[in-house]
């Protein structure tokens, strides 16, 4: 692991997100209920 992240790190690249903040948000609320829903049953 340490020689890939040695190997990486040389020439990094910016991570650019691709998903809008309202598409991502919405997701997690989609889990949510998912999950909520789980626990009750």
């Amino acid at each position: 692991i340490g020689t890939y992240i040695d190997r990486h790190n040389e020439s990094p690249k910016p991570f650019i997100w691709t998903a809008r903040a309202a598409d991502i948000l919405e997701k997690v609320k989609r889990a949510r209920r998912s999950l909520n829903k789980r626990q009750s049953a």
